[in-house]
């Protein structure tokens, strides 16, 4: 099963307290480059870390997949970085519930604040629903009733899963049940088709020119010049200037199409720089604190 994109996708990147991500592999070296971000991104941010990874992986090992330089082991020495599992965050009760868990998560949460970190983000691979012999059905409904977890802006959350072990069905009701669903991979490039326009998540730079230069292609084709188009570029974590180069190129060839473009104030100036202004047809809009 693929997992699209789609309006709610974001790069891993762009991640911040009060996100509740689905994430999602089929293969054992991919699985820890968005997670090894996420972790890392936490710790250069003063949040404390939580990885409860796959019951079958070592914590030793899980550290090595996640930091592969050891550049993180300082932070596991103070305790800012912590390896444990969801058997441990539920003791001593030996079956999990939903109250139970989010009640330890609030309180891990609390206890970093306490120590003085800007706040907690944990990763949970969903191995564990297997290793516990936890009902998915009671999964899926902590999965999407998790609210109160995350509206302080404290917390926040990847739920990873593997395609392998789990019914297509499921994954996509996962998908969708999360606020957020991340890129598989690093460094990858995401197009999203609306009646709007083009939603683009990612990195647009060299390696994933060709996928833009498709994408744009698309939009254009399939765009009325009765209504303006809308590029939204503020999910993009990184714009090339090679790429946003041919962005203003594709919108001059389009000169009867009015395009409006949102993206961050970083990449407006860009736009700017290679001539988005004397672009009749195309209005730039700013969004701030697009990057989180």
């Amino acid at each position: 099963m693929s997992v699209p994109v789609d309006a709610h996708t974001l790069a891993v990147e762009q991640m911040g307290l009060g996100d509740h991500a689905f994430a999602h592999y089929a293969d054992d070296m991919l699985r820890w480059g968005v997670l090894g971000v996420f972790a890392q991104l936490g710790l250069a941010r003063h949040e404390k870390v939580v990885v409860m990874a796959d019951p079958a992986v070592t914590h030793d090992e899980a550290f090595r997949q996640l930091f592969p330089h050891g550049e993180s082991r300082a932070a596991l020495e103070r305790g800012q970085l912590r390896f444990t599992s969801m058997r441990e965050l539920i003791q001593p009760h030996r079956k999990f519930t939903a109250d139970q868990q989010m009640s330890r998560l609030r309180e891990e949460t609390e206890q970093a604040r306490d120590e003085g970190y800007a706040g907690l983000r944990s990763i949970i691979d969903m191995a564990w629903v297997e290793d516990l012999g936890m009902d998915v059905e009671g999964v899926m409904h902590r999965e999407t009733h998790a609210e109160a977890l995350f509206s302080d802006r404290r917390y926040a959350e990847i739920c990873t899963y593997d395609r392998r072990r789990f019914t297509p069905e499921t994954l996509e009701a996962m998908h969708i049940g999360h606020p957020v669903a991340l890129l598989e991979r690093l460094g990858e490039l995401g197009s999203f088709h609306s009646d709007q326009g083009l939603r683009l998540v990612g990195e647009a730079d060299w390696s994933t020119r060709t996928h833009l230069h498709a994408a744009l292609q698309d939009t254009f084709r399939r765009s009325s010049a009765g209504r303006p188009l809308l590029l939204d570029l503020t999910p993009l974590s990184f714009l090339s200037v090679t790429c946003a180069a041919e962005v203003i190129r594709q919108v001059q060839q389009a000169a009867e199409q009015r395009v409006e473009i949102h993206c961050s104030v970083f990449n407006a100036e860009l736009l700017r720089r290679l001539g988005a202004s004397a672009v009749a047809s195309l209005l730039l809009v700013e969004v701030e604190g697009t990057l989180r």
